[in-house]
């Protein structure tokens, strides 16, 4: 792309600081020299995990999802694990950490699929996806303000609620289509 035709930023106000994310006021500069005002959402970012259940069925694995109380969402939905990076953290680290207390796996394995913008149109959070197999599952350890339970899916199940719109996060839908057609050939 042509540096010329994207429109460059003149100055910046922060106009909220919060304790998950900041809201920032860009002017920016078009190509044309007109400008205009941009508010981005700024994030720390995030880690997200589709976590194999060790000695599952291999043709039709078991994913370990999480039922959670969103209350942007208006209620419940299912989810994989995930949560927020930390000041310095990793995304491994995260991952590993929110897989941890929030269904109290630890994976012997980690692998990172890839990283997705959530909405790039207003803000810059983005999520690191991971694949966690050869689990050894233990006690979750929630934060007083998470309502989650966590259940055992076979992936096929999971997929399914997928089409018919019962998963509808879409960092869950885009690790777990990752994990079907990339890494298992489905």
């Amino acid at each position: 792309m042509n540096p010329r035709s994207t429109p460059q930023r003149s100055r910046t106000r922060r106009a909220y600081d919060g304790r998950l994310l900041n809201v920032d006021i860009e002017t920016v500069r078009a190509p044309d020299g007109t400008e205009f005002d941009l508010e981005l959402i700024r994030h720390p970012g995030a880690a997200a995990v589709v976590a194999l259940l060790s000695g599952s069925d291999a043709e039709d694995p078991s994913v370990l999802l999480l039922k959670q109380y969103r209350h942007a969402a208006g209620g419940s939905i299912w989810e994989v694990p995930a949560g927020v990076l930390e000041v310095g953290e990793a995304p491994e680290a995260c991952a590993r950490r929110e897989l941890l207390e929030e269904t109290g796996a630890r994976a012997a394995q980690l692998e990172h699929l890839t990283t997705i913008y959530t909405t790039p149109g207003f803000t810059d959070e983005r999520i690191h996806l991971f694949l966690a197999t050869e689990l050894t599952v233990e006690e979750p350890d929630h934060q007083d303000d998470e309502f989650i339970q966590v259940r055992a899916k076979p992936l096929s199940e999971a997929l399914r609620m997928v089409r018919d719109r019962e998963i509808v996060d879409s960092k869950s839908i885009s690790a777990l289509f990752f994990v079907a057609g990339f890494r298992l050939g489905l």
